[in-house]
């Protein structure tokens, strides 16, 4: 068997013209035969025009290759995405400029949460057995992924597998987002196969991945096979494959080898000199016990497991504090003394002067338990927006629930899905 083929391209800027030729050269070489409905996925978990500048891919590269794509007379292209759980994906494609973008090359560019779904099943799913599938997506004869490279609080990173979660409706967003996170993105594999793989690396990103800081590594990866091309920006991003949850499970399910002898890597980058380029606290919110902050923390276990539910609670408080330090900075080092606590803890705490709080519906401490006061936050799984009200009002933090700008972005666009949503399936049943 031919080995599948990674494309590392040297690129400095976000500049269409340049991103435009390693594209259409990328797929010469990979002989790529694209044809038919195609669909467009780019990675717009998050934006805000105010502080979120760095968490999606560039409007700029999704531009590139739909210029190259009109070029060779493709002309039926579907752009789409479901972003954020619990915040309609709309909201982040206006303020990362992709509605702009779509527009003005009059592409379609589509919240996948508002248009009709199907009911797919899973012929390898552990946890998915089923899921409910964008028809933009079931109907697609090529599928083109397009993420961004990023550090990510308990995946190691995103590139293209975790890219999948953002094929799911916000209706099932949350099933299996708990400790069995990493099952979950390899069963969607199976739906969400790229035929194509376009990474913009040109910025990648490390913190929180909904609101994370950048760094420049300078590259385009282009790849004709996901496992592949994760396996490769493993190696970027200095993880060895087989310490990466989902890039073993995959290869596990028989997705590919985890090798980089079994794949053949080309263009103008030194994979060793990318390596080398990441800098800045690369383990940013991976590890909450690193952060500087007077807020302690405690991670129990799954219930009836032996595994910290990395997925679920523990992510959540990982992504709340992410946001609240990303848009007010210094908020974690002048928070309130207290402690968070998820899952089930064996051990004690101790925090006779602070607040305590309990997130998720399973989470208890088993040994002795001493606070101020004792809060809890219910859910299974809870997502970060969940704690965006409470964690800051207990700790003493700025929430970004109450900005008036968002708040109003929120409801609006709130409003047009709603309206949309029922549009849609009146125009279907008709």
């Amino acid at each position: 068997m031919k080995k599948p083929k990674v494309i590392l391209r040297n690129c400095q800027d976000y500049d269409v013209d340049a991103i435009t030729g390693i594209i259409r050269e990328s797929i010469a070489e990979l002989e790529c035969e694209i044809k038919g409905k195609i669909f467009i996925k780019p990675n717009v978990v998050s934006a805000n025009k105010k502080y979120i500048h760095n968490s999606y891919t560039h409007p700029t590269v999704v531009e590139s290759m739909v210029k190259v794509l009109k070029d060779q007379g493709s002309d039926n292209i579907c752009i789409g995405e479901s972003g954020g759980y619990g915040i309609p994906s709309r909201m982040f494609l206006k303020e990362s400029g992709f509605f702009d973008f779509a527009k003005k090359n009059d592409v379609d560019l589509i919240d996948l949460n508002e248009h009709a779904m199907v009911k797919v099943p899973l012929k390898k799913g552990v946890c998915h057995r089923e899921m409910l599938l964008s028809r933009y997506i079931k109907d697609a004869e090529f599928k083109i992924w397009m993420p961004k490279l990023k550090y990510h609080i308990f995946a190691s990173f995103t590139n293209v597998l975790k890219l999948n979660i953002g094929i799911l409706s916000h209706k099932e967003r949350m099933l299996f987002h708990d400790h069995r996170i990493h099952e979950k993105i390899v069963d969607l594999l199976e739906p969400g196969y790229p035929d194509l793989v376009v990474t913009d690396a040109i910025d990648i990103t490390y913190g929180f991945e909904s609101a994370p800081y950048p760094v420049k590594l300078g590259v385009i990866l282009v790849a004709d096979d996901p496992l592949a091309a994760d396996v490769v920006a493993s190696h970027i991003m200095g993880y060895n494959p087989h310490d990466v949850k989902h890039l073993k499970i995959a290869s596990d399910r028989g997705y590919g080898s985890l090798e980089l002898s079994d794949v053949g890597i080309s263009g103008d980058s030194d994979l060793e000199e990318l390596r080398s380029k990441p800098k800045g606290n690369t383990r940013l919110f991976q590890v909450l016990s690193e952060l500087e902050t007077p807020i302690q923390f405690y991670a129990g276990l799954a219930k009836d497991t032996d595994v910290i539910c990395d997925g679920g609670c523990e992510g959540a408080v990982k992504g709340c504090l992410g946001t609240i330090e990303k848009r007010s900075p210094g908020a974690l080092k002048n928070a309130k003394k207290g402690a968070i606590v998820t899952g089930i803890y064996k051990g004690d705490v101790i925090m006779p002067d602070g607040p305590v709080l309990l997130i998720g519906d399973c989470t208890r401490v088993e040994g002795r338990l001493e606070a101020k006061k004792v809060y809890r936050t219910r859910g299974c799984p809870i997502g970060a927006r969940d704690l965006f009200i409470k964690v800051p009002m207990i700790f003493s933090m700025p929430s970004p629930m109450l900005d008036p700008r968002d708040a109003a972005l929120f409801i609006w666009n709130s409003m047009q899905k709603g309206m949309l949503m029922i549009l849609n399936r009146f125009i279907l049943q008709k």
